[in-house]
C-alpha cells in the first residue's frame, strides 16, 4: 500500500519542483515547506537490521528494515510514512541505489519527499549496505 495515499495532514506541506530548473532524476520532490505551526519528528538513520539481529544480505531487503523502523518511530509519535518530508538516504554501492530507489518509491507517492541519496564508504558494521534517516512534519 502507497503509506501517502491516506488522508492525512501531510497533503497540507507544499511540494516544490520550480518549472525553471531540471525536474528530479526520481520520485522526490526539489524541495517540501512546512508551514508555520507543525511538528517536526526528526528519526535518527535506521539500519537493516532486524530487532532479532537478523540483517538479509540484499540491500532492498534492508531498505525495508529501514523504512519499517522508520514507520515504527513515526507511529510512536503519531505519524506515519505519509508525514515524511525530507529523506537522507546512504548506500554502499552504486548497485544498491536500485533495491533500495525501488523500495521509497513504492513507499512514497508522487511528489515524493525531498531526497538525498549517497554513496558511502560504509557503516559501522561491513554488512550493512543501506542506511535512511528521515525529517516528518506533521
Amino acid at each position: 500500500m502507497n503509506d501517502l495515499d491516506q488522508n492525512s495532514e501531510a497533503t497540507t506541506l507544499r511540494r516544490l519542483n520550480p518549472a525553471g530548473i531540471r525536474p528530479p532524476f526520481a520520485r522526490y520532490s526539489h524541495g517540501v515547506e512546512i508551514p508555520a505551526g507543525k511538528r517536526l519528528v526528526l528519526c535518527s538513520g535506521q539500519l537493516g537490521i532486524q530487532a532479532d539481529e537478523t540483517i538479509p544480505e540484499d540491500a532492498g531487503a534492508q531498505a525495508e528494515i529501514c523504512f519499517a523502523n522508520i514507520a515504527a518511530i513515526l507511529e510512536e509519535a503519531g505519524m506515519c510514512l505519509a508525514n515524511v518530508v525530507r529523506i537522507n538516504a546512504y548506500v554502499t554501492d552504486r548497485a544498491h541505489m536500485r533495491p533500495y530507489m525501488d523500495v521509497r518509491d513504492r513507499l512514497f507517492g508522487e511528489p515524493g519527499p525531498a531526497s538525498t541519496l549517497m554513496i558511502v564508504s560504509g557503516f559501522t558494521r561491513p554488512e550493512f549496505k543501506v542506511e535512511v534517516e528521515v525529517i516528518a512534519a506533521e
